[in-house]
């Protein structure tokens, strides 16, 4: 087993509902979808449930195929440290990956590939932890890491690269995509407690994760 294998296993292939939530509501808020959903780093394909009313097919790539991922949806191997998904240029409507670029050594040879992977007037989405909520600036004040960065079981040294809004918005555009936004989760984990804060608690502050989308150009 690689190293981007053994990272894989220790996210368990699923994020939290909070997550896929924001998934959604970005993508509805961001314009019309439908057609392909190619899903990087799809883990358990947990993301489809939520969106499947959305498109009208779906592909899952990752290093590894988890035991629970269903046996009707469509699959390809990946090692996204090393190669690219061995799907076509311009193939789905949109590209989505939840959870994953923290976990991969180059965030830029990433956003390229799923770039690449969709259609000219496409969109790309790509999730991530928040490192700018007020829990993670508390972190790094106090024990120098952010928040998800710390080394424990599911975090260091399964994720491995931390990114600013800032960062992720400047590798979108260099990588070609326009119309570039940041949404939120909306939630946050109360800390050292499985709690979450009351919903009226938002934005950046106040989210453990976001997302960032984007559109490539109908010309490209």
């Amino acid at each position: 087993m690689n190293d981007a294998e053994s990272r894989a296993l220790e996210s368990g292939g699923t994020s939290s509902t909070a997550i896929y939530r924001m998934a959604v509501r970005t993508l509805k808020e961001f314009g019309p979808t439908g057609g392909l959903l190619v899903d990087v780093g799809c883990g358990k394909a947990q993301l489809w449930p939520h969106l499947a009313d959305s498109f009208s097919d779906y592909i899952g790539a990752d290093v590894i195929r988890y035991q629970g991922y269903p046996d009707a949806l469509k699959f390809v191997k990946v090692d996204l440290d090393t190669g690219g998904v061995p799907l076509p240029a311009g193939h789905a409507d949109t590209v989505a990956s939840i959870e994953t670029i923290e976990h991969l050594e180059n965030p830029r040879a990433f956003f390229r590939e799923l770039v690449r992977l969709v259609r000219p007037g496409g969109v790309v989405l790509v999730t991530t932890p928040n490192q700018l909520s007020l829990v993670s600036l508390l972190c790094l004040l106090g024990r120098h890491h952010y928040r998800f960065f710390k080394e424990g079981p599911g975090l260091y040294p399964a994720h491995i690269t931390a990114l600013l809004e800032l960062d992720l918005i400047r590798i979108a555009q260099e990588c070609g995509l326009g119309d570039v936004k940041i949404y939120y989760s909306n939630a946050i984990q109360i800390p050292r407690t499985v709690r979450r804060l009351p919903r009226f608690f938002r934005g950046r502050w106040f989210s453990d994760n976001l997302a960032i989308i984007g559109r490539k150009p109908p010309s490209a």
